[in-house]
């Protein structure tokens, strides 16, 4: 396995090197770590767990009800889940931090976002590392952490780039 890592870095570099100079210094993080499994409830008390998924790429996006930049954001990453959706790639919006009365998963559905949608995030945020929103994680096929970002913009390209990327 660690003989395929000089090919990935190597991809991943060549998928950054397609960005903006700015944006990819500033947003981009490649990290060879493999993404943790966990386990949590959808908004409807559904259990989840990542493992679940193993050989699918993933994006996980961790966000609040209350955060601006997310409800930026979201409409946009909708547009690629549904323009990715005849695929294996799944979105996952993981919610944290939130007020006591939040309702994460009716707050996407009345935004007309259908992606699955995880509540009580909080400890899996810390588990990754998260410290603000939004923030992107985009996990390859074999479970490894390619890119995080925190972009808000709803249009950025590097956002489908990385998931052309993750569908190789």
């Amino acid at each position: 396995m660690k003989s395929v890592w000089p090919v990935v870095n190597v991809c991943v570099l060549l998928l950054l090197s397609f960005m903006p100079f700015g944006a990819a210094n500033a947003v981009a993080k490649v990290d060879e770590s493999v993404a943790a499994d966990f386990e949590l409830k959808t908004a409807d008390g559904q259990s989840f767990t990542l493992h679940d998924y193993a050989g699918k790429p993933v994006v996980l996006h961790f966000w609040a009800t209350w955060c601006p930049y997310c409800k930026k954001l979201q409409p946009g990453l909708e547009k690629l889940r549904l323009n990715y959706q005849d695929t294996d790639l799944q979105m996952i919006a993981i919610s944290f931090n939130e007020d006591a009365d939040a309702n994460p998963g009716q707050s996407l559905l009345n935004r007309g976002l259908k992606m699955n949608t995880l509540v009580l995030g909080d400890e899996v945020a810390k588990l990754y590392g998260v410290t603000g929103t939004p923030t992107t994680v985009f996990i390859d096929r074999s479970g490894h952490i390619v890119w995080v970002t925190n972009t808000s913009n709803p249009d950025d390209p590097n956002l489908d780039k990385a998931i052309q990327f993750l569908l190789e």
